[in-house]
């Protein structure tokens, strides 16, 4: 598994962390990174970059997968399912320079490993609206 995979699954599993427990960014990470020692700097960079990004910019990440998601609120939606989402449009936000289908298929893959297998369509919808609104507006300088 590739460095930026395995920071993605990780990313994910902090967000899972921060949006079940309820508990401050920080100390997600602080607990979190304790229990896993095996990251390497550059896994655990990437991965932090996006959490922070994630749970920084909640409210903005979550309107817009909100707009995306037809007929789903997101207090609806599998929690895993929920934060596959917000690590994507994390990652769309944050690194405009990574293509957004690759964004995606990496969403798709961890879908496919954590979450349940009718998720990975509702994800891919959701993520290519997203991206596809993304591409539309200019880049922030």
């Amino acid at each position: 598994m590739g460095t930026r995979r395995k920071s993605r699954e990780l990313c994910l599993q902090m967000l899972f962390q921060w949006d079940m427990g309820k508990q401050t960014p920080e100390h997600v990470r602080k607990t979190f990174w304790a229990e896993r020692g095996e990251a390497d700097d550059e896994t655990r960079g990437f991965a932090d970059d996006i959490f922070n990004f994630a749970v920084t910019r909640q409210e903005e990440i979550d309107a817009m997968i909100q707009k995306h998601a037809q007929h789903w609120r997101m207090e609806r939606m599998a929690t895993v399912d929920r934060n596959v989402l917000r690590a994507g449009v994390a990652e769309m936000l944050a690194h405009r320079d990574t293509p957004k289908p690759v964004i995606i298929n990496e969403a798709l893959e961890i879908a496919r490993k954590f979450s349940a297998p009718e998720s990975v369509q509702f994800i891919n919808g959701v993520l290519d609206s997203v991206g596809k609104e993304l591409v539309t507006e200019p880049k922030p300088k």
